[in-house]
């Protein structure tokens, strides 16, 4: 059995090395066993698609911090692979929130997660600088000395702020503060992300397969990228060919959709018996 403590060591060489690695996101225990056994290198859940799966909105109001952590907890031990976890805003406004968060996640087993400077009000939906500045910092106090990688997010793109500056200056802060990882999701263009990594002094971390233009691994590696996730974008994937195999039965009648063998999908997700 992999420890804790193994996991986030290999966790932060693959932040080290020079090339960047692809962490993608899986929903359930049997998308991660299925991402594992392909040969990816680290796994972070999505509160998009685990939201999905639920049939709620991926919001705070609909995701508790209780769902959150239960369904990394179950991926955790679903795999040997590193896992960090999207853990929204730290599921409350104080810092204090953001504390219990990241104590409740490393007891959970994960190795990482992250904390967003979004507040999940559509009226007010950025935290003032000082107040990102601040719940971050609590967050890298308590996983100090501790088998953790905090990712800190600034949410401006997302939220139709699209103030790249702002953006990179929360992103400094955030590193100031203690984070390990910066990420800025929805980054316009490559330009935006290569600048944004020139900028800071962490790893970056960059989501492909949101709405705009995608960019290979390669591309992303050149533009000083070090970690690429996918967010919610394989568990809609998934649902799109569930979505065409079922319109097809109902509309032609026929059972000719394209589907994994099922003795394969059974060895990738099903453990054998002992």
């Amino acid at each position: 059995m992999v420890t804790q403590e193994e996991k986030y060591r290999r966790f932060m060489a693959l932040h080290a090395r020079e090339r960047a690695f692809v962490m993608p996101n899986p929903w359930d225990v049997g998308s991660a066993r299925l991402l594992s056994h392909l040969g990816f290198e680290a796994l972070a859940t999505t509160s998009a698609g685990l939201a999905f799966s639920l049939g709620r909105r991926d919001s705070a109001a609909d995701l508790s911090r209780d769902d959150i952590l239960a369904n990394a907890k179950a991926i955790v031990e679903a795999t040997d692979l590193p896992v960090s976890a999207d853990l929204e805003n730290g599921f409350g406004d104080p810092p204090e929130d953001c504390a219990l968060t990241i104590r409740l996640a490393i007891k959970a087993g994960l190795v990482g997660g992250s904390i967003e400077d979004a507040t999940g009000r559509p009226d007010d939906p950025i935290y003032d600088f000082d107040a990102a500045v601040d719940r971050v910092r609590a967050a890298a106090e308590t996983k100090a000395g501790k088998p953790f990688i905090l990712t800190a997010r600034s949410e401006n793109f997302l939220w139709g702020r699209p103030d790249l500056a702002d953006t990179i200056h929360r992103l400094q802060a955030f590193s100031e503060a203690g984070a390990d990882v910066l990420y800025a999701p929805g980054l316009p263009d490559i330009e935006a992300i290569a600048t944004v990594c020139r900028a800071v002094d962490k790893p970056v971390n960059v989501v492909m397969g949101l709405q705009g233009e995608n960019y290979s691994v390669t591309a992303l590696e050149r533009a000083g990228v070090r970690r690429i996730s996918v967010g919610g974008s394989f568990a809609r994937a998934a649902l799109s060919g569930l979505k065409q195999a079922a319109e097809e039965v109902l509309t032609e009648g026929t059972f000719n959709y394209e589907r994994v063998d099922g003795s394969e999908a059974e060895r990738l997700t099903v453990p054998p018996k002992r």
